[in-house]
């Protein structure tokens, strides 16, 4: 019992990271209807932010703390944030009439072009994420081990998932997005700023996926500029999991393949911790092809 709750902390860490890159997936895919393949390699540049910046914040605050590390997360989240808005405008939006098969491929060329680009920049060699947290445990009884890490990861996760809610819930903007992702013809009829709201929606999500790539760069030190290929996967798998283009369902589609995952490699053998998500994916769309908590769609011929 102690091993099976301790895999189970470990699960949800890693699904609340995999949460937060699934929400920007899934927001995407609400409002425009294609999956934007590039989101994990977005999550990849958050954690490079992080590595450059972690040695400047020190010298403001010499001593690795939660603050600093709060600092690095947000202008990590704001320099995704605007590279979001330019991989839409001048990636995605001339082709936004165009077929969704030209857009799926245009999001797997930017996703090339950021990694191998990445490679160029940062260099192909992993890099050892500085300390940028301390850690130490809050808890120890009976086997199970709880620490300062994994309680941030708790936390941030929990702080940004209900911000997110309040901006798309009860903001202007979020009224706009969801009006756009219901029937995009007449909330521009009713003078709503379509490619304001996209550009939003794509900031949203890239800021998500750097926080989590904060995240896991503190939790797993070794970054590299192709460490966002397996983790943007199975964020997808979550999304899909969930219920393509809802909100809550990206949320507990990254929970579940984080704890799924975390199990298999601790009772079964970790070789099959990266293929579980994939198997899942195949068994979900066999059985319930529009998520979890997704809906049926009518398409009209």
């Amino acid at each position: 019992m102690t091993e099976f709750l301790q895999q189970l902390i470990n699960g949800l860490a890693l699904g609340s990271i995999l949460a937060l890159i699934a929400l920007g997936y899934t927001m995407v895919y609400g409002i425009l209807r294609f999956i934007n393949f590039a989101h994990g390699d977005v999550f990849m540049l958050g954690a490079f932010a992080g590595f450059y910046l972690t040695p400047k914040i020190a010298k403001i605050f010499p001593t690795p703390s939660i603050l600093s590390g709060l600092v690095v997360m947000g202008i990590s989240m704001l320099i995704c944030a605007a590279l979001g808005i330019i991989i839409e405008r001048f990636a995605y939006r001339p082709l936004r009439s165009s077929p969704k098969l030209t857009m799926l491929i245009t999001a797997i060329g930017v996703s090339l072009f950021l990694e191998y680009t990445g490679q160029f920049v940062f260099g192909a060699a992993p890099k050892k994420f500085p300390e940028l947290i301390p850690v130490y445990p809050i808890a120890q009884f009976g086997g199970l081990s709880l620490n300062s890490n994994q309680i941030i990861v708790f936390a941030v996760t929990l702080v940004l998932l209900i911000a997110l809610r309040f901006i798309v819930l009860k903001t202007k903007i979020g009224t706009a997005m969801r009006a756009l992702s219901f029937n995009p013809q007449a909330a521009a009829l009713m003078g709503i700023n379509i490619d304001l709201v996209i550009s939003f929606t794509f900031a949203l999500g890239s800021a998500l996926a750097a926080a989590a790539g904060i995240l896991f760069a503190v939790n797993y030190p070794a970054i590299d500029p192709l460490m966002g290929i397996l983790p943007g996967l199975k964020a997808f798998v979550a999304a899909v999991l969930g219920g393509i283009g809802n909100l809550p369902g990206a949320a507990l589609g990254g929970i579940i393949i984080g704890i799924t995952e975390t199990l298999v490699s601790g009772y079964i053998s970790s070789t099959y911790r990266d293929a579980i998500a994939f198997g899942i994916l195949i068994l979900m769309l066999l059985v319930k092809p529009s998520g979890l908590l997704g809906k049926k769609e009518i398409e009209k011929v």
